[in-house]
């Protein structure tokens, strides 16, 4: 973590890890099949670009576009999807962009929280918007005041943002796993 509590250059050391390990599946593998290298990239690179994201998710633009380079560059290796854009080819995959995968953690890790998955600190993390006369998904959040932009970043705030976004059938959902596909419908459809 750098002074100004920015996460640049964990950013930094994750997208060198991942590219070296890139680098060693495109000189050691002769396949550039589809499953070949999605197993290899999901198993070995992913985890790396995905760590503890929750705790330090990237601030700055610079540091998501250097992650997400590192998926373009993965996908690029697979035969066949050379030609198409970087998000065809993750729609041809199956696959979210880091971005979406982000958000998918945070929802899901907030719904934990307002379920009471987390009974210890869950009911202080969120507090409801107390009105009935919401529009949307009737589910709302309170968003809490920031003074520095660094809180503007943080978990709570992140998710409060998102969380409004979404209808009334994803954030109402009665269960985590029928959160999650209701979900993944939804971001799917976004670009």
């Amino acid at each position: 973590m750098g002074e100004k509590l920015d996460m640049t250059r964990q950013c930094v050391l994750a997208a060198q890890k991942a590219n070296h390990i890139l680098g060693c599946i495109r000189s050691s593998v002769s396949s550039r099949l589809r499953k070949v290298i999605v197993l290899l990239f999901s198993a070995l690179v992913i985890p790396l670009l995905e760590s503890c994201i929750q705790l330090w998710s990237p601030q700055h633009k610079k540091d998501m576009d250097l992650l997400e380079w590192v998926q373009r560059r993965a996908t690029k290796m697979i035969r066949g999807l050379e030609h198409l854009c970087c998000e065809e080819r993750l729609r041809e995959l199956g696959l979210f962009s880091l971005e979406k995968k982000r958000l998918w953690g945070d929802l899901i890790a907030a719904l934990q929280y307002l379920k009471g998955a987390y009974r210890k600190d869950g009911d202080k993390l969120f507090s409801r918007a107390c009105c009935d006369r919401t529009r949307g998904n009737g589910f709302k959040l309170r968003e809490g005041s920031c003074r520095l932009d660094i809180r503007k970043k943080c978990f709570t705030v992140r998710v409060v943002r998102q969380w409004k976004r979404f209808p009334r059938e994803v954030v109402g959902a009665p269960s985590l796993e029928t959160f999650k596909v209701k979900l993944d419908r939804t971001l799917s459809k976004l670009i």
